[in-house]
């Protein structure tokens, strides 16, 4: 059941036509980081076991490192001690950095167009208006001229 349904969800939030690329990317990249924290919680607890020295070695306790380590956090309550732990720690990392970087990216995208969008709307109005304001002049220029030149004309 939940297969199929993290299948919808994933389908319903990527698959928005209406949506940037930068912010399915984001998106994206969130989904597989809160699966790397799970996946990389379970493996350091499986990791750090039996060894000696580990403070790794329940699931809360892993879940909470491998939060403030892919924040980058790092308070240094929890670390592994052994090399598969350490391994799943820099996954851990490069994937909370990265992810945080593309969302960064992505929001500050989102501000950058919604500038240029203001920016061109205030563009065409003001070329709208100049628009305007030349027929409006030579409207006035043409009645001006017809009035300088009207009698003239009569014989």
């Amino acid at each position: 059941m939940l297969p199929g349904f993290l299948a919808r969800a994933v389908a319903a939030l990527l698959g928005r036509e209406s949506r940037s690329l930068h912010l399915k990317a984001a998106m994206g990249a969130t989904g597989v980081l809160g699966v790397v924290m799970l996946a990389g919680s379970w493996a350091v607890v499986a990791a750090e076991q039996d060894a000696r020295g580990a403070n790794l070695t329940t699931y809360p306790r892993a879940l909470w490192w491998s939060i403030e380590t892919a924040t980058t956090v790092g308070y240094g309550d929890f670390y592994p001690v052994t090399f598969w732990g350490r391994v799943v720690a820099a996954v851990v990392m490069v994937v909370g950095i990265t992810t945080y970087g593309m969302v960064t990216a992505a929001l500050a995208t989102w501000f950058v167009g919604r500038e240029q969008k203001r920016r061109h709307r205030l563009a065409h109005d003001a070329e709208e208006l100049y628009d305007e304001t030349a027929r409006a002049l030579h409207a006035r220029f043409d009645r001006l001229e017809r009035m300088l030149t009207g009698p003239r004309d009569q014989p």
